[in-house]
């Protein structure tokens, strides 16, 4: 049994999330400890003990100590299986937490199955610290495709800290096969777009985010179509979403409203991490170098990428990746700065066989 500290590194629920991928991909079982020892509330909180119950179904897995709090796990799957599945973070102790971190645990290996599959995951579709529904979709999900994974995701409902309620449906086909990438430059920029949205709240916010958003890009010499919408939701809450469109790869910026935090600042703050990124270096953007570790890992060829900046998420990231997998990470470069990676794969070990 593979044996994790789950404080290493960046020490938050990214450690677990890609465990439990890459232990229902190998069928290795672990044994993690220290669980989220690096965040404020330690343990597992509900979203991740819903991954931890969503790996569980799909992979048959024989699960111990995994409850709410829970600072250790032993996950020991059996083989994933395709097909339906429903899960809902808000039945534990009606929470708000992250729909799309639910879906990082389970997407590798779904991807894996010999049948396709069709997720819906209730919950948290636009909160912090978790990717939103629009960056899995229109960043992760493209780039993806590329290397051979075919799936969709659809919002019918969003979901607001704190009361979440959000609903997203997930399908997943079996992959054919799957294409290692060479993704050095961004390219030349192509198209700027974006949303910005409002639920039960005035549209009139939504609209002073869109109209700040383009003023500050015009001042950048950039013009962008920028979307309003009034989003379905039985909470309240903002959002702007910055999608940049390159010649080899697409980027994600997002800022959430907040009680007490001007439309204007939302605008802002999506907008100032999109110009950090558009003057930097690196193809692709910090979040998307580590989200793609796992997937690329369990392709046969090697992949190279380079990114605007190296984080500890990726660096933990691939800690974790190769201690399932025959891989070989190198990242070069500082924490904090521009960085090449490169995976290999470092023998031919075959994955078990789904159904």
């Amino acid at each position: 049994m593979i044996l994790i500290n789950g404080s290493h590194g960046e020490g938050g629920g990214q450690i677990l999330r890609t465990a439990l991928a890459l232990s229902c991909i190998t069928g290795e079982p672990f044994e993690m400890y220290d669980i989220r020892m690096g965040r404020e509330k330690p343990g597992l909180q509900p979203q991740h003990l819903t991954g931890v119950r969503a790996a569980q179904a799909i992979s048959k897995a024989d699960v111990d100590k995994a409850k709410l709090g829970s600072q250790s796990l032993c996950f020991s799957p059996v083989a994933v299986t395709g097909g339906e599945y429903l899960f809902d973070v808000s039945e534990i102790k009606g929470s708000a937490g992250s729909a799309t971190l639910v879906l990082q645990a389970i997407l590798p290996p779904l991807a894996t199955a010999g049948t396709g599959s069709r997720v819906t995951v209730k919950g948290g579709t636009h909160v912090e610290w978790s990717p939103t529904f629009h960056y899995m979709r229109d960043v992760l999900l493209p780039l993806l495709a590329k290397i051979g994974i075919k799936s969709s995701l659809d919002i019918e409902k969003w979901g607001w800290y704190p009361i979440g309620g959000g609903k997203l449906s997930l399908s997943v086909e079996p992959v054919k096969k799957l294409s290692a990438i060479s993704i050095r430059q961004r390219g030349r920029l192509k198209n700027i777009s974006g949303i910005s949205a409002a639920s039960n709240l005035p549209i009139s916010l939504a609209e002073r985010q869109r109209d700040h958003g383009n003023w500050l890009l015009k001042g950048a010499g950039l013009s962008a179509n920028m979307e309003i919408v009034a989003a379905p939701s039985n909470g309240k809450g903002t959002f702007f979403f910055i999608l940049a469109e390159f010649e080899n790869i697409k980027a994600g910026f997002s800022a959430l409203g907040a009680r007490g935090k001007r439309a204007e600042a939302v605008a802002e703050e999506a907008v100032r991490q999109f110009l950090e990124f558009s003057n930097s270096e690196g193809a692709l953007d910090p979040h998307l170098a580590d989200q793609i570790i796992p997937y690329l890992s369990i392709c046969d060829a090697p992949s190279n990428f380079t990114t605007s900046r190296i984080t500890r998420h990726l660096l933990t990231n691939a800690w974790v990746t190769e201690k399932f997998l025959p891989v070989e990470i190198n990242i070069n470069g500082r924490e904090g700065e521009f960085g090449e990676v490169i995976i290999k794969r470092a023998g031919n070990r075959l994955l078990p066989a789904h159904s």
